[in-house]
C-alpha cells in the first residue's frame, strides 16, 4: 500500500529547531513526483502550505516561512524533510506531508501522510 509517514514532531521552544521526516513506500518515489509537499494545519485553521520541491529540484516557500525553513529531498532515501528553525508559537501544527505523484499504474494521484504534531511553546 503507498504510505507517506512523518516523525520528527514533538514539543520546542521558541527559537528553537526541529527537522520533520517524510518517508515515502509502497509505490511512490520521490524523486519521479511531480511535487512533494509540507502543509501545516492550526485548530480553527485551514491547512496551508509550507514549502515545496518540484520533479527538478526547485524549491518554493511559504513568505512565512522564508529564511527559517529548509525542505530538501533524499532519493536514496526516498523520503523528504523539512528543517524548521527559529520556530515560534505560530507554526504550532500539525504538519503533513503530501505527493502530487503516481499510482502503480502511472496515473498523476495526490497522497497525504497522516500528520505529526509540532507544538511550539515555553
Amino acid at each position: 500500500q503507498v504510505q507517506l509517514v512523518e516523525s520528527g514532531g514533538g514539543l520546542v521552544q521558541p527559537g528553537g529547531s526541529l527537522r520533520l521526516s517524510c518517508a515515502a513506500s509502497g509505490g511512490i518515489f520521490v524523486f519521479s513526483c511531480n511535487v512533494m509537499a509540507w502543509y501545516r494545519q492550526a485548530p480553527g485553521k485551514q491547512r496551508e502550505l509550507v514549502a515545496d520541491i518540484r520533479f527538478g529540484g526547485g524549491t518554493k516557500y511559504a513568505e512565512f516561512v522564508k529564511g527559517r525553513f529548509i525542505m530538501s529531498r533524499d532519493d536514496a532515501e526516498n523520503a523528504v524533510y523539512l528543517q524548521m528553525n527559529r520556530l515560534t508559537p505560530e507554526d504550532t501544527a500539525v504538519y503533513y506531508c503530501y505527493s502530487d505523484c503516481y499510482d502503480p499504474l502511472g496515473y498523476r494521484t495526490d497522497y497525504w501522510g497522516q500528520g505529526t504534531q509540532v507544538t511550539v511553546s515555553s
